[in-house]
């Protein structure tokens, strides 16, 4: 072999070796560069950087922003006025949305609907409703319909709607036994289902952390006070208590005034838990040593419970409460669902299936029980969100 021939040769291997090495030499300064700037990220930034990882987190995230962004754009996303009803259409099935037209054995772009006609058995009564195939109506986005003012402000009114049709009558999910289209029903109701967890959720955390937080750094004879009226309104039996406070409410009162004092009602009852769990909380950090070293270096109360307290359980706060909402959710529902809540003409998830508490409906119009299938996937995703949440502020779990 020549000296060339040897000398290219060695080229080429270093060549190769060196093309092998950088993507080792490149993961590694990468890695260098992530554990930098894990050491100056601050804490709000790992937890976000952790609960972008979870992946069923972020997917139910996206899920519940889609639900409120529907529920404050109602006016806009509702094909219909969630009030105005046809008594030939009670009861009537969802509209079966087509592509291929049987009638001339073709498919179309966009897609179609028939009209529907209400018919009666002669034999049995019982009331047919059919596709009457004599005329197609295409469906369309951004079409014209009943003016509205959006979010109830009058400034902002307008006539256009998210999708419909130019002619005829389209019900994604049936019609209830009154002729109302049920879809627009259901993201109407969703704006008192889906707030009314976020208001009574931000009273009853404020007043059980401010209540806990004295209890547990206070302690003492006050610690004992309060304790005894957590377990006096624990004491209280929940059903004959919204009972109670239901038949006290003054018939003249407006749907805005039932609405809050629910909200109030579940706020006052759902308290108690967080109070103890923080007194806990505080009780069992009250003693640790950084916040010994606190106290000597002369921070204030405020600022011990602020800066020191309160930041080294941020993970079961955050967790308990996006755990909460769903017991919101679930409270206003039971309680319109029971009539001690909310009644028509208010519209809400618990409103709406009250109308399917009798089997008779159900077996002729099953899709009475839509409304539970969203309250079902809200607190699921609350769950996740919730999840996601407590492993991100965990400080002891790896990022």
């Amino acid at each position: 072999m020549s000296l060339h021939s040897a000398w290219k040769k060695l080229r080429s291997v270093t060549a190769l070796t060196r093309r092998q090495q950088q993507p080792k030499q490149e993961e590694a300064e990468h890695r260098k560069g992530g554990e930098a700037q894990l050491q100056f990220a601050s804490q709000w930034q790992l937890i976000r950087w952790k609960f972008a990882r979870h992946k069923l987190a972020m997917i139910a995230l996206v899920v519940l922003i889609f639900l409120y962004a529907v529920a404050a754009l109602a006016e806009f996303v509702a094909p219909y006025n969630p009030r105005a009803f046809n008594r030939d259409y009670a009861a009537a099935p969802p509209t079966r949305i087509r592509f291929y037209d049987p009638e001339e054995g073709q498919f179309h772009i966009r897609p179609f609907i028939y009209d529907t006609e209400r018919s009666v058995d002669e034999e049995t009564w019982a009331v047919i409703f059919e596709e009457d195939r004599s005329e197609k109506h295409f469906i369309y986005f951004f079409v014209r319909g009943e003016e509205y003012n959006l979010m109830n402000i009058r400034f902002l009114q307008s006539d256009l709607r998210l999708f419909g049709v130019e002619s005829g009558q389209i019900s994604l999910m049936g019609r209830d036994t009154r002729g109302r289209d049920l879809f627009s029903r259901i993201i109407h109701g969703s704006r008192i289902s889906l707030t009314i967890g976020l208001l009574g959720i931000a009273i009853s955390f404020v007043i059980g952390i401010l209540v806990g937080g004295i209890s547990g750094y206070l302690g003492g004879a006050v610690d004992v006070v309060i304790q005894r009226i957590i377990e006096a309104i624990k004491a209280i039996p929940t059903l004959p208590f919204w009972m109670a406070l239901s038949l006290a409410l003054p018939i003249h009162w407006s749907m805005t005034r039932v609405y809050f004092f629910i909200v109030l009602i579940l706020s006052i009852l759902g308290w108690t838990g967080v109070a103890r769990v923080v007194r806990g909380k505080f009780l069992s950090v009250r003693t640790e040593d950084f916040v010994l070293a606190a106290e000597l270096d002369g921070a204030s109360n405020t600022r011990l419970i602020s800066r020191y307290l309160l930041p080294s359980f941020y993970s079961y706060i955050i967790a308990r409460l996006t755990l909460e909402v769903p017991s919101m959710i679930l409270g206003e529902t039971a309680l319109s669902f029971l009539g001690l809540g909310l009644q028509p003409p208010a519209i809400s998830w618990g409103v709406l299936l009250k109308e399917a508490q009798h089997v008779r409906v159900l077996a002729d119009a099953p899709w009475l029980l839509l409304p539970g299938v969203f309250v079902f996937i809200t607190i699921l995703a609350f769950n996740f969100v919730g999840d996601g949440l407590r492993d991100a502020a965990d400080p002891y779990s790896n990022i």
